[in-house]
């Protein structure tokens, strides 16, 4: 962790697949056999079978994290191939999303499936969570707090669920949505500190609407493992360089935010349901047309939001080392329009097949860009 805000803050990356058949697209419950395939890896379960799940180790620069996260989707992608699957980065099945999920046989998973009963029977959300190190929690409920209004622009450049059942959804992030219907979801309430954000989720516990706290769901929220500030908005990802670039820009954001708190600069404020409005926005367009303006809440072109973020950690980005690896990432954006814009362009040449090769070759290749 860092130990002043002058520093960029360690981090860490999870990333989770889906497992689908290389033929139909159909989600494959094959996590057991590909977990013993990925021996002396770090391969995990995840809530069904047909989702795998892997993390980096805590990381201080960026070639950590492509390095981990490269190394085990070129041999998770190899091991699933040879067992006719497609190891997908994508935030839900394009097909097969109708059909029953097997649980995984975890005790907690089991709890889960219990409490929540038929809302998540089909839950095959598949996400790409970002921890980033805070010196407290204290300082960490106020980070959160800061990132309110940047949060929606994160959703959109992450959107890559836009295919469901079969059909487009006409959402860049259909799994954004399908999120909401969860007892805490969308961006948290802002909280005066730590001991009152704890409050709030001891409540829910004890009313019996969450499990337990680490089944907070809402879009960012405090690690109950890790002394960490976690973001859950982002889909699962087609590139493993696509997830870590967008684990350096939430970093650069909770360094500003950090920085900010420490010399007391006040909070700009923002109302709940105008920042879930812009995150509904973001899930619904993409990149693909107009965003909530950060500042003004106005309607303007995604990328000028896009701009405004990027302006607004830049100094973040360049002291860190990753202002190179972001910026390549934001103008891959600008030119192909996201990765939803890529999987409906994949639908529209040639169906399930051109989406599975699109998840095939995102997946295949190692590439280390840091």
């Amino acid at each position: 962790m860092a130990d002043d805000t002058s520093r960029a803050p360690t981090f860490g990356v999870e990333e989770e697949y889906l497992l689908l058949d290389a033929s139909t697209g159909l989600p494959v419950d094959a996590a057991v056999g590909l977990i013993a395939d990925l021996a002396g890896l770090r391969a995990e379960h995840e809530f069904f079978h047909s989702q795998l799940e892997t993390a980096t180790p805590v990381c201080a620069v960026a070639g950590d994290a492509l390095d981990a996260l490269g190394r085990f989707r070129t041999a998770a992608a190899a091991a699933a191939e040879a067992r006719g699957l497609v190891l997908a980065g994508t935030g839900l099945p394009p097909v097969g999303g109708e059909i029953r999920g097997s649980v995984t046989a975890k005790e907690r998973y089991q709890q889960i499936a219990a409490r929540m009963r038929g809302m998540v029977d089909r839950y095959y959300s598949t996400g790409t969570h970002v921890h980033v190190a805070v010196p407290s929690r204290d300082a960490g409920v106020e980070a959160i707090s800061r990132i309110a209004p940047w949060s929606p622009v994160l959703v959109a450049l992450t959107a890559n669920s836009p295919l469901w059942l079969g059909h487009d959804s006409g959402y860049a992030s259909w799994r954004y949505l399908s999120i909401q219907q969860w007892p805490t979801s969308g961006f948290p309430p802002r909280f005066a500190d730590a001991a009152e954000y704890d409050r709030v989720v001891d409540e829910l516990v004890r009313t019996g609407a969450l499990l337990d706290a680490a089944l907070v769901n809402w879009s960012i929220r405090l690690s109950e493992r890790f002394p960490t500030i976690e973001i859950r908005t982002a889909d699962a990802q087609l590139d493993h360089t696509d997830s870590v670039a967008f684990a350096l820009l939430f970093r650069a954001l909770v360094t500003r935010g950090l920085r900010e708190g420490a010399a007391g600069e006040p909070i700009a404020p923002v109302q709940a349901d105008v920042v879930r409005g812009a995150h509904w926005l973001a899930a619904r367009n993409g990149l693909g047309d107009t965003l909530a303006d950060p500042a003004t809440g106005e309607p303007v072109p995604a990328f000028d939001a896009v701009d405004a973020l990027l302006v607004h950690v830049e100094d973040d980005l360049r002291a860190s080392g990753d202002l190179e690896i972001v910026s390549g990432w934001i103008s891959r954006r600008r030119g192909d329009g996201g990765a939803a814009a890529l999987q409906r362009s994949a639908w529209a040449a040639d169906g399930i097949a051109g989406v599975l090769e699109l998840y095939r070759v995102s997946s295949a290749v190692h590439r280390v860009e840091a």
